[in-house]
């Protein structure tokens, strides 16, 4: 496949949602060092591999990065290819509809056609052209009318941690600008469901996960925030012309008014109450996420991944990343173990998750790695901000 940018076509400017704590992947994940910066599976840290797959089909000059201020320096210098002025730390966590919004009302002005591709920052792919086919497909759907264009995942098992999108017919494909990728229009979305429900959707066959990668113009996103969300404008609008402008005080208008928009996500905030008006009239379509997708949302996911990529380690079922190769395993199955260059035994044990740092040492099972960050919550209540 030709991974050349098509210079002819709409401009496009991903923007990587990166401000996460990860909490769910302590104690390797910390506020000032989370899951996103992490090489959790390879050499290269999550965001890396984020901007990598997205650099064949966008410009370093017109990636964006919205992250938290403890992890700015740290992303700056995983990513030199993208200039400083474009990642943004935002001053407070408000979820994504801000940071989506704010992104639209930056490039609104400067060039209202350019396509935003929404990305989070810690997601896995397997299949990198197949992605690059597939997002550019969606670039092209986006950039040919107010069109929103979600990448729904196919589902695998009933999971509840994921949002689910129903889907309508699919789309003439002669009619829309995709090629061979199928469209669907979007009936409506639903967040993470109780397992009865997502059973029920995944035996009905026409439902999807929500990858939570979105495509839209700048204006037809800017024109969506401003009907749903109308609060927020005038404030992003100010805080989008400051920077715009490279006023020194960009970073006190930033902090000043950022807080003061709605904590809420884009999901909430544009996509459920524009799919109410019906699918034929809401134009929002699914694209297919047909690329080995995975979230990574825990050390079970990571642990379910790594077994997956790796077929000779299905015969014992274990995971030892970073462990020592005099590590011994003994009558045990099933177990995910980090502990940096140290000789690890597992012995008669099945089904643990066992993360040892230079502070810290989580023992869990892989049933309850979901868990995990409420130990976060727990040292936080302790004010043992240290080992956060």
């Amino acid at each position: 496949m030709d991974f050349a940018i098509d210079t002819a076509g709409p401009r496009f400017a991903p923007v990587i949602l990166a401000g996460g704590s990860g909490t769910r992947f302590w104690p390797r994940s910390r506020r000032a060092h989370a899951k996103q910066v992490l090489a959790l599976d390879g050499d290269k840290s999550m965001i890396q591999q984020t901007l990598e797959r997205l650099l064949p089909i966008a410009s370093a000059n017109d990636v964006w990065i919205v992250t938290n201020q403890l992890l700015a320096e740290v992303i700056a210098e995983q990513l030199p290819q993208v200039g400083r002025k474009n990642i943004l730390a935002e001053p407070v966590a408000r979820n994504t509809a801000p940071a989506c919004a704010l992104a639209a009302f930056m490039l609104e002005h400067e060039a209202p056609e350019t396509v935003i591709g929404v990305f989070p920052s810690d997601h896995v792919v397997g299949n990198r052209e197949r992605f690059v086919e597939v997002i550019r497909a969606g670039i092209k759907l986006a950039a040919s009318g107010e069109r929103i264009v979600v990448l729904g995942v196919p589902p695998t098992r009933a999971e509840t941690g994921y949002g689910y999108i129903e889907l309508g017919g699919e789309m003439d494909a002669a009619a829309l600008p995709c090629g061979d990728v199928p469209v669907r229009r979007v009936k409506r979305f639903t967040e993470k469901p109780d397992l009865a429900r997502a059973e029920q959707f995944v035996a009905e066959g026409n439902y999807a996960w929500n990858s939570g990668i979105f495509l839209w113009s700048a204006r037809t996103l800017a024109n969506a925030v401003r009907e749903h969300c109308p609060a927020m404008v005038p404030l992003l609008q100010q805080i989008a012309a400051s920077h715009a402008s490279s006023h020194a005080g960009f970073s006190g208008v930033f902090a000043e008014l950022y807080p003061l928009c709605q904590n809420i996500s884009i999901d909430y905030a544009v996509l459920e109450p524009r799919s109410a008006r019906g699918e034929t009239v809401s134009e929002i379509y699914c694209l297919p996420a047909d690329f080995a997708w995975s979230d990574l949302g825990s050390w079970t996911a990571l642990y379910e991944h790594r077994i997956s990529c790796a077929p000779q380690l299905a015969d014992s079922g274990n995971v030892c990343d970073g462990t020592s190769t005099h590590s011994v395993i003994i009558d045990a199955a099933g177990n995910y173990v980090y502990a940096l260059g140290k000789a690890v035994a597992l012995v008669g044990v099945s089904n643990l998750v066992v993360v040892e740092t230079a502070d810290a040492l989580l023992i869990t099972t892989r049933e309850r790695s979901q868990d995990v960050g409420k130990v976060v919550a727990q040292l936080k209540s302790r004010g043992r901000y240290d080992l956060i």
